[in-house]
């Protein structure tokens, strides 16, 4: 899209696409009404800004948005029931989703990577998983934010 056409975007539309790099309303209504943004580490460094500023209530939000991992129908079914087995244990723990960004991996290990995160995000304090959670949310938000303005056309 770009950034200088993502910038002229009507404010419902930047708002809209906002909302699918974080499902926080109140998160996506800052980013769309700083805008213009200079450039993409002005807005990654905004986005970052009004990470940290979440309530509790506005990361709930934004875990109610968030996709669960999933498998390739292909995949064996021993694979979709560990990773659904291992998505309800986190749940039940937390009460929310399990959220993670994927993107220092490669999709072939994203499976492994999500069993083995949630494995060791189940030993967590609730607090300490809290904290955990906002960062994720954070670093997924922002690697949306780059696939939006730096995807080339017919995305």
């Amino acid at each position: 899209m770009g950034l200088a056409h993502f910038n002229s975007l009507p404010f419902a539309a930047a708002e809209a696409a906002f909302l699918e790099c974080c499902g926080s309303l109140r998160w996506a209504h800052r980013m769309a009404a700083h805008r213009p943004y200079p450039d993409l580490g002005a807005l990654l460094a905004a986005s970052d800004e009004a990470g940290y500023d979440l309530a509790p209530g506005d990361i709930a939000e934004a875990l109610a948005a968030e996709p669960a991992t999933c498998l390739h129908h292909d995949a064996p079914r021993a694979a979709h029931l560990a990773l659904r087995a291992a998505h309800a244990a986190y749940e039940s723990r937390f009460g929310h989703a399990f959220v993670i960004c994927l993107d220092s991996s490669v999709p072939s290990q994203h499976v492994d990577q999500v069993l083995a995160g949630i494995r060791v995000r189940l030993a967590h304090e609730v607090d300490e998983e809290r904290a955990v959670t906002a960062e994720e949310l954070r670093r997924l938000a922002r690697s949306r934010i780059v696939e939006l303005v730096t995807a080339g056309p017919g995305r």
